[in-house]
C-alpha cells in the first residue's frame, strides 16, 4: 500500500511539472515566439530568456509541491471518509488549499511575465 502511495505521489507530481517544462521548451525551440510576445520591451535579450525560465522554474516548482501535498492529503481524506462520510465539506477544504500551492505559483509566474 505505502509503495503504491508513493507512485501515485511521483506520478501526480512528475505530470504537474511537466507542463511548466513542456511550455519552457516550445519557447526555447522556437524563440521568435517569446520575442513576439514581448515585442516593445526595452530588456536585452538575456533577461527576457531568463525571465522565462524564472517563470517557469516558478511554475514547475509550485506543480510539484502541489502535487506531493495533494497526493499526501488525498489519500488521508479518502481515509478519513471511509470512516466518517459526512466529514466530506472538510477534507474538500483540505485537499483545495494544498491545491492552491500551484496557483501561487501561477500567480507569480504571470507576474514575472508581466515585467518581460
Amino acid at each position: 500500500m505505502r509503495q503504491t502511495k508513493i507512485r501515485f505521489m511521483l506520478f501526480s507530481a512528475a505530470f504537474a511539472a511537466s507542463i511548466a517544462t513542456v511550455l519552457y521548451a516550445i519557447l526555447s525551440l522556437f524563440p521568435e515566439l517569446a520575442m513576439a510576445a514581448v515585442q516593445g520591451s526595452s530588456l536585452s535579450d538575456e533577461a527576457i530568456k531568463w525571465g522565462f525560465l524564472g517563470a517557469a522554474i516558478t511554475t514547475a516548482a509550485s506543480s510539484l509541491g502541489a502535487g506531493i501535498a495533494v497526493s499526501s492529503v488525498g489519500a488521508a481524506a479518502v481515509g478519513v471518509l471511509a470512516e466518517k462520510p459526512d466529514l466530506f465539506g472538510r477534507m474538500l477544504v483540505l485537499v483545495g488549499l494544498a491545491e492552491g500551492i500551484a496557483i501561487y505559483g501561477l500567480i507569480i509566474s504571470i507576474m514575472i511575465l508581466n515585467k518581460l
